[in-house]
Parts: C-alpha cells; sequence; structure tokens
C-alpha cells in the first residue's frame, strides 16, 4: 500500500478497511489501543445519549475553558469538515495535525479490520492524548457499551436522553437502548443521569456496579422564569443564571447534566461561578436550533429522529407568528421518518426534499411518498395542517434551499433540518446570506 500523504488519502483508506461501516465490538478497538499504549493522565468525561451530547459537550467545554482549563474535545459526526470532530483550547485541529496519528494508528493495526469510526476514533484519542492537556471531553458515537469511545475509562459519565433511535443495534425499547448506553458508567465513579424519567435498565445497572449515580430531580435540578434560571445540586447552587446561548426548551436539562458532571468532579476540576456565567452565556453549536440573522430567518437544526423532533417542533412553535415556513429536509432511510412527520406537519406549509450524498440516505422522492403516506394516516380531529401544503424534490440540499429561498417571503421562515449531512449540505460553502428572493 502506498502510504496516504493527506488527510482525503487517509480518510479513504479508512472506508476500505471493514466491509461493514458499523460493527459494534470492543475488541479490535481494544487491542489496538493497547499496542498504541493509549490512555490519559486527567479527567475524562464521556457523554452518551440519543439527543443532547453535542450540546452537552460544548457546555461543558465552554463553562471549563473559562475556568483556565485546557480542554481536549472529540464529537462526532461532522457537520462539514473532518477536523470538526476535535478541538483543543476550543480551536479545531489542523489537518496537518491528524497525518502522524493516523500512521501510528495504521502500524498498530497489525491487520485489525477497524472501521472508518473506529480508526478515526483512535486517531482523535492519540491526538488528545499526546496534547498536555488538563480535561477531555469524548462524545460517544452509537450506543455505548460496545462504542469504540468506550476503550477508555471515564472519570465521569453523562447520560442525557434516552430514546427510540439506532433500534437494529442497540435493541428494541427504551429499556434495551437504556442497557447499551449505561455501559459507558464505571465503578465507583460518578454517572450523571440527565433523562428525568430513565429507563430502569440504567439505575439497575449503575447500582450493579456500584456507580455514584447522579439522578436528574433527586441529585440535582433546576428552575426558571422567563428571565432567568437556577440550578440546584448536592451540595452547590447556582442562582440568577441567564439562558444557554444555545436555543432550544431542553438546553436547561442539558446544562443541568453539566453543572451535575462538574460539581461531582470539584475536587479535581474545581470551578468558578462566574466561568459558568460565561461559559453558558458565550457556547457555540452549530446546527442545533441555529438561527441565522436576516431574512427570511433561517432555522438550522440536526434534528434526525422522532424525539429530537418533538423538541425543534416545540422550539419553533415559541418562535411566534411566521405567514409561511418552509422546510428542508433529508434523512436516513433507517429513520422513523413517519414519526418525525407526523411532528412537525401541522407547522408546515413547504416540503423542499433532498437526495444525500450517501446509501444509508433515503432519496427525495423517498421522503416524498412517506410524507404523503404520513398526511394520509393523520387521524380526524387531530390539529388540522395548513392549506394547499407543497412538496417538491431536490438533488442536494443546497438546492433546495435555493428553491426555498425563491419562494419565501421575506417575513417567511425557513428550516433546514434531519441528518448532519442536510445541515452540512447547506453549510458546506458557508452560512448563506438572505437578501430578498435569492441566495447571496
Amino acid at each position: 500500500m502506498t502510504t496516504p500523504s493527506t488527510l482525503a488519502d487517509w480518510l479513504a483508506h479508512c472506508e476500505r478497511l471493514h466491509p461493514r461501516t458499523i460493527d459494534l465490538t470492543l475488541e479490535r478497538v481494544q487491542r489496538v489501543r493497547m499496542r498504541l499504549g493509549l490512555g490519559f493522565d486527567c479527567p475524562v468525561f464521556t457523554v452518551a445519549g440519543t439527543n443532547g451530547k453535542g450540546s452537552t459537550c460544548a457546555m461543558l467545554e465552554a463553562i471549563l475553558l473559562h475556568s483556565g482549563y485546557r480542554v481536549g474535545v472529540y464529537t462526532s459526526p461532522h457537520l462539514v469538515h473532518f477536523e470538526e470532530r476535535c478541538r483543543i483550547g476550543g480551536e479545531v485541529v489542523e489537518a496537518a495535525a491528524l497525518l502522524p496519528h493516523f500512521a501510528a494508528v495504521e502500524t498498530a493495526r497489525q491487520g485489525e479490520t477497524l472501521t472508518y469510526f473506529e480508526f478515526t476514533t483512535l486517531v482523535i484519542l492519540r491526538l488528545l492524548s499526546e496534547a498536555s492537556l488538563d480535561a477531555v471531553v469524548l462524545e460517544v458515537g452509537l450506543g455505548g457499551r460496545l462504542d469504540a469511545v468506550n476503550s477508555i475509562d471515564a472519570d465521569c459519565a453523562i447520560l442525557t436522553s434516552i430514546d427510540l433511535d439506532h433500534m437494529d443495534y442497540l435493541g428494541p425499547d427504551r429499556e434495551a437502548i437504556g442497557r447499551e448506553k449505561a455501559g459507558i458508567l464505571r465503578t465507583g465513579r460518578p454517572a450523571i443521569v440527565g433523562d428525568p424519567m430513565p429507563p430502569q435498565s440504567v439505575l439497575d445497572h449503575a447500582r450493579e456496579i456500584g456507580a455514584d449515580l447522579w439522578r436528574f430531580g433527586h441529585d440535582f435540578n433546576y428552575r426558571g422564569d422567563k428571565q432567568q434560571w437556577g440550578w440546584a445540586g448536592r451540595s452547590r447552587r447556582h442562582n440568577g443564571l441567564a439562558y444557554p446561548a444555545l436555543r432550544g426548551a431542553n438546553q436547561l436539562l442539558n446544562a443541568s447534566g453539566v453543572l451535575a458532571a462538574l460539581e461531582a468532579m470539584r475536587d479535581r476540576l474545581p470551578i468558578t461561578a462566574q466561568a459558568v456565567r460565561n461559559g453558558l452565556a458565550m457556547v457555540e453549536l452549530p446546527g442545533r436550533f441555529q438561527i441565522v440573522p436576516g431574512e427570511p430567518t433561517l432555522v438550522l437544526d440536526v434534528a434526525h429522529n422522532p424525539h429530537a423532533v418533538a423538541t425543534l417542533a416545540e422550539n419553533l412553535d415559541q418562535m411566534g407568528y411566521y405567514p409561511c415556513t418552509h422546510v428542508v429536509f433529508g434523512a436516513m432511510k433507517d429513520k422513523d421518518i413517519e414519526a418525525m412527520f407526523a411532528r412537525l406537519l401541522p407547522l408546515v406549509d413547504r416540503w423542499y426534499f433532498s437526495d444525500l450524498p450517501t446509501p444509508r440516505a433515503a432519496t427525495a422522492q423517498e421522503l416524498r411518498a412517506l410524507h404523503a403516506r404520513a398526511v394520509a394516516a393523520r387521524a380526524p380531529g387531530v390539529t388540522p395542517l395548513p392549506p394547499q401544503v407543497q412538496a417538491s424534490e431536490h438533488p442536494a440540499p443546497r438546492a433546495a434551499l435555493v428553491a426555498a429561498l425563491e419562494a419565501a417571503d421575506p417575513a417567511d421562515r425557513i428550516v433546514v433540518f434531519g441528518s448532519f449531512f442536510t445541515v452540512g449540505g447547506v453549510l458546506e460553502n458557508g452560512l448563506p446570506r438572505r437578501t430578498a428572493k435569492h441566495l447571496g
């Protein structure tokens, strides 16, 4: 094999190594990790859950940065560029910094057939392990127990929401899925459970292994009004907080889990009240109910399962009145797409369905057929649909957005949601500027 010399070459190499995109086992990753001698001598936070992982990682990172710590973060997937998956000191790493770690993993692989995700996870973990960090934040890719990220023992594990997604791999119900996600918990170490109604399997596993269980509503909680909110943990309180810069009804729940994790780790990573205020006020994360300034209003959200779309619908409903709501949508074919439609149908006047650049995606034509089926399946007496709902098909998210901009009036709202490929597809050439009826 000719040794790859660029990031694009290495990523193409990773895509060819394993016959399956997803292969949930830890043995191969653990063997390569051991050969690499990969580990951390600073506190490690691991974040798993169905939704809210990226927001949780971003808020945790922001507060720790404002406390003066050097923080490394691994998240996935990326929106536009692979390098987005790793940040050190708040900055996205450069492609050149990754190359020696690809070579090291390739040498240590010794014929192991790692998946793309497993290989690249080991690359970024090795980069982070050599970066002289004070804290590391790792987002789990899929599930928890058998995810490559779980090859690292977390000093503090955070479970966000637990709902139905990736059921082919994780199980048919919340109990089975919760059992898989609880696999990131460790004996004697903090286990932050932010789901207000967690599956019993999560609680049982935490008790079976003797984890230090922190439950929302039991060990920590929040309350708030329209102006501010407050948080209380086992022994600490934060009052008079401004709402997090990340928008959405679910972000206080995510922020509460973050503050619980920081209280649980306070002996190793003390933080100040001012760092909490500044971190939450200044945190940024593209594609999470992101409202882009301009006319018409543009909303970007990577909601790609029914639970996340329900939150998106709630957030959209709270935005106020818009004469017309246009939606650009693309999704993977293994998602419960009809359930996602059911949540949003009453709010949407025009749909722009998009093909996506991956064989895992549903085509625009398939999405349009599923939309028609969801409309036909609506029970009588439920919230009526907008009159004369329109739908169209497009070859790419950017093309769908251009069509929406051409049809929209300045007072309208355009929502781009679904797969990371959908939101990333409209961001790949920079945030779109809107002027009247055309793309700037």
